[in-house]
C-alpha cells in the first residue's frame, strides 16, 4: 500500500550543477552583460513572506518600485499577498505586474528565509538568510542553495567598503518593537506575581498603527510612573541595555522617552545600598554597558579592545556577577559569534536564581539579537507574536515553560520584530536598499556593496565563506524542527472532503493551514467557510504552472481528486519534494512513478481511506495476530461498505452517496478476481452486478448482498499470505439487498457508458433518460416504462420496473 519509501539521490544536485550556467547572473554571464555597452534592465521580483501570518514587511515599497521602473526601465513582478502592509492594488498603481510566478524573474528580493521547498533554481536572491554565521538550523537552507545553483546575497553583508557598517538593515525597528514588547511583558510578569505597574497599560507594537501612537502611549506611561509610582518591592529598577548599534539605539529611543536616570556599572552598588530612597519609586534606570564592563581577561590585565577582537579565547564574562545581580530587564543587542564567550551561561542563570535575595532581579530578558543558544546560552529558541514570552528556571536543572505565574525569567526573543511596526519598517528599509536594488536592475553585481555581501553562487561558496562547508558537514544529521504552521494541500473539495478539514481544523497538537485546491471554486469556498485557519485555490490539474505553484507552497498533498488524476498530481508532489497521500487503489499508472518517488526521497500512500484503507489495516491486525500464534491463515475473507444508517436507507438503491457519485457507479465496470474453496474465480467487466452475491449473512438483522472487490488475489502477497496453500482468499463490497439489480439495469441501459462516443448533450435528466431511450423528448411515464421494460426484456408488470421508474425519478 506504499508505492514508495525514502530513499537518498543526488540526482538533484547533479540537475542543479548541470543547470547552473543558466543562472541569472552567472558568473560568465555577469561578466559578458558587464563588459557591454548597454545592460538590458533585470526583471526584479518580490516575494510574499510566508515565514508565519505576521510577516507583513517588504523589502521595496510602491514608492520605491515606482521610482525604480521610472530610473531603469526594469519590470518589477510582486507577487500577490492579501496580509502585506501595502496592498496589490498600490503596487500595480506603481506599475509592477502582480504574478504568483516569479519563475520570470532575474533577481528575487525577500525579507525572511525562504522555505526550501520555494527556492526558484538558478535564480539570485536577496534575503536575511541567516547562514553567514554558520548558524546551524540552517545549514539545511544554505545546502539548498549551492545545490540549486542560486546566487545567494544576504542583507547583513551589505556594508560600507570603508567603515564595514551595515548600510540595509531593520536595526533601529527592531529595537523599538523589542523595547515595546519587552515592557508589554515585564507589566504582565509583574501582576502575575501579585503587583500592579505602569506597564500594564503597554501592549504589544503590532497594536499600535505607527509609532506616533506609541510615543502617545509612552507618554502616559510616564505620566503614571511619575505620578503613582513603581512597585517598591522592585525598585530601584534597572535596565541594563548591552550593545551600542542600531538595535540598542532603537530599544533606547523607546525607553528614553520614560523617566529614567543613566548609571554606570560602578554605581550599581552605592545604588543598591540606598534602595529604599524615594527617588526611584519614579523614575527608572538605565544602565548602558560596553564590553569593557562586563569582560575580564583569564590571566589578569586589563582589557584590550583589539586583544578581545583578536583572541577572544583569553577573555570570559562576569556580567552573571556585576551586572545581573542588579539587572531587573536585559535589554539584549550585541553581536555575537561562537568565538566570542557568552554573556550569560545556564550555569550563570542558576546561580542568579537560587539566591532568594535576588528573586525580584532578572525578571526579564528582551532579546532583540535573537541568536539562538548564542550569547544567552539558554535562549533555546526564537519565539513567535503570538506567543512572545516563554520562561526558563535553571535551579533544579533547565526547566522551561510558558507559565507566567511559576518561577523563572521571561524571555522575549521573537525574530521578526520590525514587522510589528511594519509600514515605517519597510519605508526605512527600503530607503536604504533602495541604491543596491537599483544597481541589480541594471546588473551591476561588480558594485562593491553587492559583491562583498554575495554568499554563494554557481553551486559554491564564496571564498571568505568556505569555512561554512564544514559547518553545513556538522550540522548534515541535525533534523531542524518547524514552529511555523504546517500547508496541508487538498486536491479536491467534493463529499470525501469535508470530513478531512473538520479533523486537520481541529487538530490540537499542530497548527495547520489547509490549501482548498478544487476547479470548482464554489464548492471549495462553501466548505472553507466553515473552517478557520482555510484558504482557497482554484487548482486545473492541467494547468502545470498552476498546480506547481500550489504543490510547491504546501508540506504535504492529499489528493482526493478523481483517480485518473492522481498521477499529475503525484508528478508535481516528486518534482517538490512533497510526500502525498491519496484514497484511491493504486493504479498503473501510479505505481510506474515508483522509481521516481524513490529517487526524490518522496513517500506517496495509497489506498488509505475506508475501502481500500481501513479495510487493509484491520485485515493486518487479524493476520499479524494469526502469525503470532503460530497459526496459519487458510482462509481469508474481507468485507466491507460505507452504508447509510437503516433509517436512512430510504431510496431504491439503499445507498447515500458520500463520495464521488461517478466512482460509486462506474465500480461496477471493473473486473474481479478471487478464490473460493480451492477454485480461482474471474468476474469480466460489466458482469459484477449480475454476479453479485444476493445474500451475506454477517448479521440476522441486515440484508446484506455483496460484490466482489477487484483483484482479491494481488493482496495475498501484500498482506503475506501464501495463495497457494490458501482455500480462500476474497475481498468483498457490502450493499443492502436490492442495490445491485438497479445497478445492473442501469448499466444495460448504457446509461454507465463511458464511452465520448456516446455521450449526450441534454439540458436535464428527463432529456438525457429519453435520448438514452431513444424515446420521443416529452414522452409520457408510461411510454418511458415500456421502452424500458422492453430494453431489459421485462413484462411491464414486473416489480423490479416499479422499482427503477421510482429510482429515475
Amino acid at each position: 500500500m506504499i508505492s514508495s519509501v525514502l530513499a537518498n539521490s543526488k540526482q538533484g544536485l547533479r540537475s542543479a550543477a548541470a543547470g547552473s550556467s543558466r543562472a541569472l547572473m552567472g558568473t560568465h554571464a555577469a561578466k559578458a552583460s558587464v563588459s557591454g555597452s548597454v545592460r538590458k534592465p533585470l526583471v526584479l521580483g518580490i516575494r510574499r513572506e510566508d515565514k508565519n501570518r505576521w510577516e507583513r514587511r517588504v523589502a521595496l515599497t510602491p514608492a520605491h518600485v515606482k521610482r525604480l521602473i521610472r530610473e531603469t526601465g526594469t519590470t518589477v513582478l510582486v507577487q500577490p499577498s492579501n496580509t502585506r502592509i501595502f496592498n496589490n492594488a498600490s503596487f500595480e498603481k506603481a506599475g509592477a505586474v502582480i504574478e504568483e510566478d516569479l519563475s520570470k524573474a532575474d533577481a528575487i528580493l525577500g525579507i525572511k528565509e525562504v522555505p526550501i521547498a520555494k527556492l526558484i533554481p538558478e535564480k539570485t536572491y536577496l534575503i536575511f538568510s541567516h547562514t553567514h554565521k554558520g548558524q546551524s538550523y540552517n545549514m539545511p537552507s544554505l545546502r539548498a542553495f549551492l545545490d540549486k545553483g542560486i546566487r545567494l546575497i544576504d542583507y547583513e553583508l551589505m556594508t560600507d567598503p570603508q567603515t564595514s557598517k551595515r548600510l540595509v538593515l531593520f536595526g533601529r525597528h527592531a529595537g523599538y518593537a523589542g523595547m515595546i514588547d519587552g515592557l508589554h511583558g515585564l507589566g504582565q510578569r509583574l501582576l502575575a506575581l501579585g503587583y500592579n505597574s505602569p506597564f500594564i497599560h503597554m501592549g504589544q507594537a503590532h497594536v499600535y498603527p505607527n509609532l506616533e501612537c506609541v510615543n502617545t502611549k509612552l507618554r502616559h506611561v510616564a505620566n503614571i510612573i511619575a505620578d503613582q509610582g513603581l512597585p517598591e518591592a522592585f525598585a530601584p529598577m534597572v535596565f541594563t541595555f548591552t550593545g551600542s548599534g542600531n538595535v540598542t539605539q532603537g530599544a533606547r529611543a523607546i525607553f528614553d522617552k520614560l523617566p529614567h536616570e543613566n548609571i554606570t556599572v560602578d554605581d550599581l552598588p552605592r545604588i543598591f545600598s540606598d534602595r529604599y530612597n524615594d527617588r526611584y519609586k519614579t523614575r527608572l534606570l538605565a544602565l548602558q554597558v560596553d564590553a569593557k564592563d562586563y569582560l575580564e581577561r583569564i590571566d589578569g590585565g586589563a582589557y584590550s579592545r583589539d586583544e578581545y577582537r583578536a583572541h577572544p579565547e583569553r577573555y570570559r564574562s562576569v556580567f552573571a556577577q556585576k551586572i545581573a545581580p542588579y539587572t531587573t530587564m536585559l535589554i539584549n543587542g550585541i553581536y555575537w559569534e561562537s568565538k566570542y564567550p557568552r554573556l550569560l551561561t545556564t550555569s550563570d542563570l542558576a546561580a542568579i536564581q537560587s539566591q532568594r535575595e535576588l528573586k525580584n532581579r532578572m525578571l526579564a530578558i528582551a532579546d532583540i539579537s535573537c541568536d539562538i543558544g548564542g550569547s544567552i546560552e539558554f535562549m533555546s529558541h526564537a519565539s513567535t507574536i503570538d506567543s512572545p514570552f516563554f520562561y526558563v528556571d535553571a535551579r533544579d536543572g533547565l526547566v522551561e515553560h510558558k507559565d507566567i505565574e511559576k518561577p523563572g525569567v521571561q524571555i522575549n526573543s521573537i525574530d521578526n520584530l520590525p514587522t510589528e511596526l511594519p509600514f515605517e519598517a519597510s519605508k526605512h528599509f527600503g530607503d536604504s536598499l533602495y541604491p543596491f536594488a537599483k544597481a541589480l536592475a541594471t546588473g551591476d553585481l561588480d558594485h562593491p556593496v553587492l559583491r562583498h555581501a554575495i554568499i554563494c553562487q554557481n553551486g559554491g561558496l564564496e571564498e571568505q565563506h568556505q569555512h561554512l562547508e564544514s559547518t553545513m558537514a556538522e550540522a548534515r544529521g541535525i533534523r531542524v524542527g518547524d514552529s511555523s504552521k504546517k500547508n496541508v494541500l487538498l486536491a479536491g473539495s467534493g463529499m470525501v472532503s469535508q470530513p478531512l478539514v473538520d479533523y486537520l481544523a481541529k487538530s490540537k497538537d499542530t497548527d495547520i493551514t489547509i490549501g482548498m485546491a478544487s476547479n470548482d471554486l464554489d464548492e471549495a469556498r462553501r466548505l472553507a467557510y466553515q473552517f478557520p485557519n482555510t484558504k482557497v485555490a482554484l487548482l486545473n490539474v492541467s494547468d502545470t504552472i498552476n498546480l506547481d505553484n500550489l504543490v510547491g507552497e504546501c508540506d504535504v498533498v492529499v489528493s482526493l481528486v478523481p483517480a485518473h488524476l492522481h498521477p499529475q498530481i503525484a508528478n508535481a508532489a516528486i518534482k517538490h519534494g512533497k510526500s502525498m497521500v491519496t484514497a484511491s487503489y493504486l493504479s498503473p499508472e501510479m505505481q510506474k512513478l515508483d522509481s521516481l518517488a524513490r529517487a526524490a526521497s518522496v513517500t506517496i500512500i495509497n489506498e488509505i481511506g475506508l475501502d481500500p484503507g481501513i479495510d487493509h489495516c484491520s485485515a493486518m491486525k487479524v493476520i499479524d495476530q494469526a502469525h503470532a500464534q503460530g497459526d496459519r491463515v487458510r482462509s481469508f475473507i474481507s468485507w466491507c461498505g460505507g452504508l447509510a444508517a437503516p433509517e436512512n436507507s430510504d431510496n431504491q438503491l439503499g445507498y447515500k452517496f458520500s463520495w464521488s457519485p461517478r466512482g460509486v457507479l462506474t465500480a461496477g465496470l471493473n473486473d474481479a478476481r478471487f478464490k473460493v474453496n480451492g477454485k480461482l474465480r474471474q468476474i469480466p467487466s460489466g458482469q459484477l452486478f449480475a454476479y453479485r452475491f444476493k445474500h451475506v449473512p454477517l448479521y440476522p438483522g441486515f440484508a446484506f448482498e455483496g460484490l466482489a472487490n477487484r483483484d482479491s488475489l494481488q493482496y495475498a502477497d501484500i498482506y503475506g499470505l501464501q495463495l497457494d496453500q490458501m482455500d480462500t482468499m476474497f475481498r468483498g463490497t457490502l450493499r443492502y439487498q436490492g442495490y445491485s439489480e438497479i445497478l445492473d439495469c442501469l448499466l444495460k441501459l448504457g446509461l454507465l457508458d463511458l464511452d465520448p462516443q456516446h455521450a449526450i448533450d441534454a439540458s436535464s435528466a428527463g432529456e438525457f433518460l429519453t435520448q438514452a431511450l431513444g424515446v420521443r423528448s416529452g414522452s409520457s411515464q408510461s411510454a418511458v416504462a415500456k421502452a424500458i421494460a422492453q430494453r431489459l426484456d421485462l413484462q411491464t408488470t414486473d416489480p423490479l420496473l416499479a422499482r427503477l421508474m421510482l429510482a429515475l425519478e
